[in-house]
């Protein structure tokens, strides 16, 4: 049985070696191209991407089937991190211990590497050789809910326009899960429809990504407070700073951090329940609650 510590580490790999090739081979402007290289390689968990390659192991499918969609996934991830970043939106100066892209190549040009980005992930899923035409489909469907007005994007900016509020945990569970959950559970999604899962299982697995999705946001929270600028590669305390509403500001910190093992153990029952073994999913959630970057 493979440890998630070997798996994340070969496919990490894997990953870092084939999203390069998706950008150099593109016919744009060197500029462009060198801003949109200069976030995607600035490092990173790969988690996305990685969730991707887990469910198809699980499933014990080929993970060339994967490569493309979680090198999309990665891009849209990125291009999010880019345009989050911004002065107009959250303003920081580093990510992932190097400098924003914004600080290196201007503004205009790091709106437009998350522009390139973004809409290159579609072309990667679209040009997949590894899926049929119906599968492609479905995914791409999931993408747009994820990431888009009504997942993503919806999100950030209701997150926006929270700032300086006294959200609801209701209000502030609807941020993370369209700001952060969703587009994890597209991971999770996407390898289950590759991967030819009963819908049984996808159903399952769609409500296990939005428990990990959930308990991902509330250690980012309580990581702002607790973690260390060396080790996350930007700032902490910038929630506190941009004066938002989180988990331990609303939970305290010892309730944030019981809120989180509740979404742990209640992602860990959904897996459990699925058709086949998968303790690379089960290792999953812990590696999101005990993270420390």
């Amino acid at each position: 049985m493979i440890q998630l510590t070997d798996f994340l580490q070969t496919r990490k790999q894997r990953i870092e070696e084939a999203m390069p090739v998706y950008i150099e081979k593109l016919q744009a402007p060197e500029t462009l191209k060198k801003a949109m290289l200069y976030s995607l390689e600035a490092g990173g968990k790969r988690l996305r991407p990685i969730l991707v390659l887990a469910v198809l192991h699980t499933y014990k499918q080929a993970e060339d089937a994967g490569i493309a969609t979680a090198c999309a996934i990665e891009m849209i991830h990125t291009y999010s991190l880019i345009h989050d970043d911004l002065p107009c939106m959250d303003d920081d100066d580093l990510r992932r211990g190097k400098p924003t892209n914004h600080k290196v190549f201007g503004e205009a040009m790091a709106v437009l590497a998350g522009d390139g980005l973004l809409t290159q992930s579609f072309s990667l899923i679209v040009n997949d050789p590894f899926s049929s035409s119906e599968k492609k489909l479905r995914i791409i469907s999931e993408l747009v809910l994820s990431a888009g007005a009504e997942g993503m994007v919806g999100g950030q900016v209701a997150d926006m326009e929270g700032e300086s509020k006294n959200l609801t945990l209701l209000e502030l569970q609807y941020i993370h899960e369209n700001k952060t959950a969703k587009l994890l559970s597209f991971s999770i999604i996407s390898g289950a429809i590759l991967a030819g899962a009963p819908e049984e299982d996808i159903e399952k697995l769609r409500k296990y990504a939005y428990h990990l999705g959930i308990a991902f946001q509330i250690q980012d929270d309580i990581l702002d407070i607790e973690g260390s600028q060396e080790i996350i590669g930007k700032p902490i305390g910038s929630d506190t700073t941009n004066e938002k509403t989180t988990y331990p500001s609303l939970l305290t910190i010892q309730g944030a951090k019981e809120k989180l093992s509740d979404h742990i153990e209640q992602a860990k029952e959904f897996v459990d329940s699925l058709s086949v073994p998968a303790e690379l999913l089960i290792q999953m959630c812990d590696l999101i609650a005990k993270r420390d970057h």
